[in-house]
C-alpha cells in the first residue's frame, strides 16, 4: 500500500486511469471497491464505527489529509459508518492520486482503530 508517495500534477487533459489499470491497483487496496456514480469510476469504501462521533472523528481526519493534500472525497458519515469515494473531478475519473489518498486513509484508519480502547 503506498502512502507515502508525493501527489502527482493532474490537470484537465491529463487521462484518468483505464480499468484495468485501476483494476491493478485495486489489488494493494482489498478493502476498497469500483463503483459507477453518474458514469464516473471512483473507489468506495465503507469504514465501520461503533458510534456516529468515532465515524464523524475520522471523517475530520480524513478532511485534514485531504485538505493537506488540496484532494477532496466525497464523505457519508452515518451512525456507525463513514463512506469515503475518491476520485479526481477534473478529469471525470481515477488517476493515481485517488489510490494515494486512499490508501493514506487506510493507514490513517488503522492508526486510529489501534489506539481505540
Amino acid at each position: 500500500m503506498v502512502t507515502d508517495h508525493a501527489l502527482a500534477p493532474c490537470r484537465r487533459d491529463t487521462p484518468a486511469l483505464s480499468a484495468a489499470e485501476c483494476r491493478s491497483r485495486l489489488t494493494t487496496l482489498p478493502a476498497w471497491q469500483l463503483v459507477q456514480v453518474d458514469g464516473i469510476p471512483q473507489l468506495e469504501r465503507r469504514y465501520p464505527f461503533r458510534t456516529f462521533a468515532e465515524a464523524l472523528a475520522f471523517g475530520n481526519v480524513v478532511g485534514a489529509l485531504a485538505e493537506a493534500a488540496d484532494h477532496h472525497p466525497a464523505l457519508t458519515v452515518e451512525w456507525g459508518q463513514l463512506t469515503l469515494r475518491w476520485w479526481t473531478h477534473v478529469i471525470g475519473g481515477l488517476h493515481a492520486n485517488d489510490f494515494v489518498m486512499a490508501a493514506r486513509c487506510e493507514a490513517a484508519y488503522a492508526a486510529q482503530a489501534g489506539a481505540a480502547p
